[in-house]
């Protein structure tokens, strides 16, 4: 068990954290017997404990109480290094003097920033930037499209769990990875443009015409396209005056068969909007014109009808769903009342939100929302792969979005080639086999079809996600799962005040792969942080009573 010591503006905070570090913890009690004491502020000076784990960006009462010494401080943003890797620092930092084995040290200066102090039998680490402010911040504003790569929540957890490790602590948690699983794969399209018929002189209609007619030359120079997918999109073009006269099929129209013959059977969620030529709110005012969209969900009652029965998920592509309670609830009834679906998730058209979202989407009745992603990017805007509770809201979850088709290609983003998506995307891979979680995918509808044509990507990013062993869902199968996850509670069932039993609030239900408790090997108190990752042992929840909880060093 850790006992946390925190300031009380913090504690909503603290308790996301430990939602996401799925590991034994309590508010810190003067009497109560620690495994560790995690403090996170302004320390108190005369914390009692065999390890004592103090994070703050500032001189504490701990340091004035324990004669350490701190350094300058870098304000903002920096980096911080550690055995090859990075965690961002987006609150700023404070340096000690050098130590003979810095635990984390500024990137560019090779500051100490983190250091390990052992006086008789007590292990102290100091480690000088706010936690808390910093899941705060990557919780709420997010990290900046530079940042994007780094999941910077798994960073964070997975040093100070590495930190636990190595001071000597048996440490056990409930990992974000479904037994018998590696990770979750959530494959999800935004449906924007279901029919090319009805586009001829809007944005849309004439950036197909630009990219098939005048962009065709670069693109193939540039490697972005093959000259069997332009022949291809060639032969659409010339098809296109037969699609708007009734007298050749709509290309675009087929999506979903398209995505089922990719996809062979694995489940994936549709974004579907609402209502035709609704641009609605924006940031600012109004949002332009383009914005709106030439169908509604019961334009396409046909596609999303084969999508349910073929064991799919229908949500909300919302509108004006992320800042107007009636028009949110008003937006999900027209899409509960095409598809039949009951639970309903959101993700916004645009991609757009604000701090009063999460509370809006759950008021009106929203289960999840997933849009916290980038548009002109790829990674972790939230830094985790986890779905988490957003702050202001009860029971809604956030899935996190993390790749999107057109960040990768377009142009005006990333601009990438196939090679250069796949190897944008193989760290995320192994992010994701390496912390759990949940990798979001976001193919749009017209995606696989003329002029896009970017199967061959989807398809690699399929074969690749399945190497490793993933538990494919739908965004509604994977909040529940994290919902699951979070009702998870550790109990003593009496045996020297450590946790022996995991019991779950909420019921798994059949069709959800179960929790496992992964136990951590023992350090050796000799290196803070230097426990090796993969030194564990994993068990199904249920077996957790009978596991050997203190494996040996």
């Amino acid at each position: 068990m850790i006992g946390v010591i925190a300031n009380s503006a913090d504690l909503d905070v603290v308790r996301e954290f430990f939602e996401l570090f799925k590991t034994p913890w309590e508010p810190h009690r003067p009497h109560g017997r620690y495994s560790a004491v995690l403090c996170a502020g302004d320390a108190p000076g005369d914390v009692a404990g065999d390890v004592v784990i103090v994070y703050g960006g500032g001189k504490t009462r701990f340091d004035e109480a324990q004669d350490v010494a701190t350094g300058g401080r870098v304000e903002g943003f920096c980096m911080l290094a550690e055995k090859g890797s990075e965690i961002p620092i987006y609150g700023g930092v404070t340096t000690f003097p050098a130590t003979e084995a810095p635990l984390l040290t500024l990137e560019k200066s090779g500051a100490c920033a983190a250091f390990v102090k052992r006086t008789g039998g007590r292990t102290c680490v100091r480690i000088g930037y706010d936690l808390f402010s910093e899941i705060r911040t990557l919780l709420t504003a997010g990290q900046p499209p530079a940042q994007a790569h780094l999941p910077a929540v798994e960073l964070q957890i997975d040093f100070l769990r590495r930190v636990l490790i190595g001071c000597g602590i048996v440490l056990v948690e409930i990992p974000p990875v479904p037994e018998g699983y590696g990770f979750i794969a959530c494959l999800t399209h935004d449906v924007d443009h279901p029919f090319v018929r009805g586009h001829i002189l809007d944005h849309t209609g004439l950036g197909f015409l630009f990219r098939t007619v005048a962009l065709w030359f670069w693109d193939l120079v540039c490697g972005r396209i093959s000259f069997r997918n332009v022949i291809t999109n060639w032969n659409a073009t010339l098809k296109l005056p037969f699609v708007h006269l009734g007298l050749a099929k709509d290309f675009w129209s087929d999506f979903d068969e398209q995505y089922a013959a990719v996809e062979k059977g694995l489940p994936s969620t549709y974004f579907v909007i609402p209502f035709r030529g609704r641009p609605g709110k924006g940031r600012e005012g109004s949002a332009p014109i383009r914005r709106s969209s030439g169908y509604g969900a019961k334009d396409i009652a046909g596609p999303i009808a084969r999508v349910m029965k073929a064991g799919n998920e229908v949500c909300l592509h919302g509108i004006d769903a992320w800042c107007d309670g009636a028009k949110a609830r008003e937006e999900m009834d027209e899409i509960r009342k095409v598809s039949g679906a009951s639970r309903m998730g959101v993700r916004m058209h645009w991609l757009y939100q604000n701090e009063q979202t999460p509370q809006v989407l759950e008021d009106a009745g929203a289960d999840f929302d997933s849009t916290a992603g980038y548009g002109v990017t790829v990674g972790y805007r939230a830094g985790t792969g986890q779905a988490y509770r957003p702050f202001g809201a009860n029971r809604l979850l956030e899935l996190p979005l993390h790749i999107m088709d057109t960040a990768l290609f377009y142009l005006s983003y990333l601009g990438l080639t196939h090679r250069g998506a796949m190897q944008r995307l193989a760290p995320m891979l192994e992010n994701a086999a390496r912390f759990g979680g949940c990798l979001t995918v976001n193919w749009h509808d017209r995606s696989l079809a003329p002029e896009r044509l970017w199967g061959e990507t989807y398809g690699a990013v399929l074969g690749e996600m399945k190497k490793r062993g993933p538990w494919f869902a739908t965004a509604g199968e994977a909040v529940a799962w994290f919902r699951m996850r979070r009702s998870a509670r550790f109990v003593n069932s009496g045996k020297d005040g450590e946790a022996t039993q995991v019991q779950c609030a909420a019921d798994a239900g059949a069709e959800l792969p179960g929790l496992m408790v992964r136990i951590h090997k023992r350090g050796t108190r000799t290196n803070a942080a230097s426990a090796a990752a993969g030194e564990h042992l994993d068990v199904p929840a249920g077996e957790f009573a009978d596991a050997p909880v203190s494996p040996a060093a």
